[in-house]
């Protein structure tokens, strides 16, 4: 009987020495970790990198006002079906609970040939900060966006009083075609948003042969086109929601502190 307690002692013991040097290894290896940051990341301002914080990802969402979104498109001739594809997509908005500002381009200048001050010039700055998301739309010509389109976006100024007016801005892009389906704009137009630091949504429009997509009186047949526009314009609103009230935070950069 003797021997049977003493050898439960001696197993308790063993364990409490192992409990014991499993606990003190990984406070060494947790001190050793803490420790070796800066030998590690040498070149890191430790006191800057951003911790993430749940809270402010899941915060509460602000629906005080409507999701505002500008939409844009990049012809100026009559009937211009990425002006008419625009206008069908702020109708689809404006009933799913958006408010919604298409922007003339036909009295905006070519880019340096006139002053910032000039009103149209204005109005398209404006509207780029009032915006929240955005709607592109561009005819694909010879390959690419149109001149008008570019010239648009050639007008935004990347730096603001140290802000990017589109950064973190959500985008969805269209494109209109004359003849068969291309997808040359749409793509165009995703590099050019990730340039200007939005988040362009993955769902996207192409309309081929578009002037057989609209009637005469300028909206858009029933179709899978108008069925997809649907799904683009939902697709938009939601990410906008989601994402409008968080935006400073996303934007919040190392690198914008490290100077």
């Amino acid at each position: 009987m003797y021997n049977y307690y003493e050898k439960m002692y001696n197993i308790i013991e063993l364990i409490k020495i192992k409990i014991y040097f499993k606990i003190n290894i990984n406070e060494f290896k947790l001190n050793y970790w803490e420790k070796s940051m800066t030998n590690i990341l040498p070149n890191l301002a430790h006191e800057l990198p951003d911790i993430i914080s749940l809270d402010l990802l899941d915060k509460q969402q602000d629906f005080s006002h409507k999701a505002r979104i500008l939409l844009l498109y990049g012809s100026n001739r009559t009937p211009s079906f990425s002006r008419l594809l625009v206008q069908e997509a702020a109708l689809l908005l404006n009933s799913l609970g958006a408010e919604t500002r298409i922007f003339d381009p036909f009295y905006l200048p070519l880019p340096d040939t006139a002053a910032d001050s000039h009103n149209k010039v204005v109005e398209l700055q404006q509207l780029m900060q009032w915006s929240e998301g955005q709607v592109w739309c561009s005819p694909e010509h010879h390959g690419s966006i149109s001149a008008v389109f570019k010239s648009q976006l050639d007008w935004v100024t990347l730096e603001t009083n140290l802000s990017c007016p589109t950064q973190g801005k959500t985008l969805a892009v269209l494109q209109v075609n004359g003849g068969g389906q291309s997808f040359n704009v749409v793509n165009q137009l995703r590099t050019i948003g990730r340039y200007m630091r939005m988040f362009t949504i993955p769902n996207h429009l192409s309309v081929p042969q578009a002037f057989l997509e609209f009637e005469e009186t300028g909206r858009m047949r029933a179709s899978s086109y108008y069925d997809r526009l649907v799904d683009v314009m939902e697709e938009l609103l939601k990410f906008t929601l989601t994402l409008r009230d968080k935006r400073q935070y996303f934007l919040d950069r190392y690198s914008e502190h490290h100077k």
